[in-house]
């Protein structure tokens, strides 16, 4: 059996999209999401909200969350799957792929660069990680249980792409986080 998508799609939606605006406008801070999702595993509430807000027919998905979670996707979004090479939103609920492999965009169309959505164990604001750029005044913490321990790496390897690269945004039950391209981080 189908399980259910929003209860109400599009104050739903709308409330999400808020949510991952703020996210993204102001990197690293929490936001929950009040969506009374109940994805199938391993989908966390949060982690599908973000995908049916953002996910839709002219977007091209890939995700790593096995055959319910595919069925469950492609009934409420209508996204097209495709490889993580040429998708433009990219789920990964275990070790996401290297950056490298994702779409960047181009120096004329940046916005083309991929989006991946994380799914992690926590995400905590006020300890762990420093970040800073446009969006945070002088610097905002965040800790971040469940990302593999190249991911930092990586991501500062893309540095020199800009304003090509990816977006990240973390789902951890029913919060989020988002890590622009434009964000600068260093370890706690």
């Amino acid at each position: 059996m189908m399980r259910p998508g929003f209860a109400d799609p599009v104050q739903d939606a709308q409330s999400c999209f808020r949510a991952v605006l703020e996210a993204l406008s102001r990197p690293g801070r929490v936001q929950t999401l009040a969506s009374g999702l109940t994805p199938p595993a391993p989908l966390h509430p949060a982690t599908a909200a973000v995908l049916l807000t953002l996910a839709d027919a002219e977007t091209p998905l890939h995700h790593d969350a096995g055959a319910e979670a595919d069925a469950w996707l492609r009934f409420h979004c209508g996204c097209p799957m495709t490889a993580a090479g040429s998708a433009a939103f990219v789920l990964a609920v275990t070790p996401p792929p290297a950056l490298a492999t994702l779409q960047a965009g181009t120096d004329e169309e940046p916005e083309r660069g991929a989006t991946l959505v994380i799914q992690v164990e926590a995400l905590e604001a006020g300890s762990g990680w420093r970040l800073r750029g446009p969006g945070i005044e002088a610097e905002h913490r965040l800790a971040v249980r469940g990302l593999p321990d190249g991911f930092l790496a990586d991501r500062a390897a893309r540095r020199g792409l800009f304003p090509r690269g990816v977006d990240v945004i973390l789902c951890a039950g029913d919060r989020i986080a988002a890590l622009p391209r434009t964000t600068l981080i260093e370890e706690g």
